[in-house]
């Protein structure tokens, strides 16, 4: 049976839906919590799976992106308006809506690589085993609704 470890962070963030038929096609937020939840067979030589400072090391910056920005499909008809307007804080999807569901496979696929160079490159105070691997990634819209990715 692995253990398992959890962090979550918070990220206010915005998005707005192209394809959908109701409000949500229009420029909304959210106070989005991020859980990412790693694990492993065996803990390592301090009884842990790895040190929770790891956790904001890999996906901190990455977040931070995503902090008061507004996520949009690259193909809505709005996209370029929205990029000139407010730059770096437009996060385009590449033909894609940005939904809750996209954005836990999007943070999904950057843990992972994250956590590989951790595994490869391991930090001196804090390193990594290559047993250990992110198990999902969950991430709550509203207090009531959340999607998670497991790879």
């Amino acid at each position: 049976m692995p253990y398992r470890i959890c962090k979550m962070i918070e990220v206010e963030n915005g998005h707005l839906l192209s394809k959908h038929p109701d409000k949500c096609r229009f420029p909304h937020g959210h106070t989005r919590k991020v859980e990412l939840v790693f694990e492993a067979d065996s803990l390592d030589n301090r009884e842990m799976i790895f040190d929770f400072k790891l956790i904001g090391r890999m996906i901190g910056d990455f977040l931070d992106e995503y902090d008061h920005a507004l996520c949009m499909n690259t193909e809505d008809p709005q996209y370029a308006f929205f990029q000139q307007t407010y730059g770096d804080r437009i996060i385009g999807f590449e033909g894609e809506d940005p939904t809750t569901e996209v954005m836990a496979r999007t943070i999904y696929e950057h843990t992972t690589a994250a956590l590989q160079r951790f595994v490869e490159q391991p930090d001196p105070e804090y390193p990594v085993r290559p047993e250990v691997r992110l198990y999902k990634i969950r991430v709550w819209e509203t207090t009531s609704s959340w999607a998670e990715y497991l790879g």
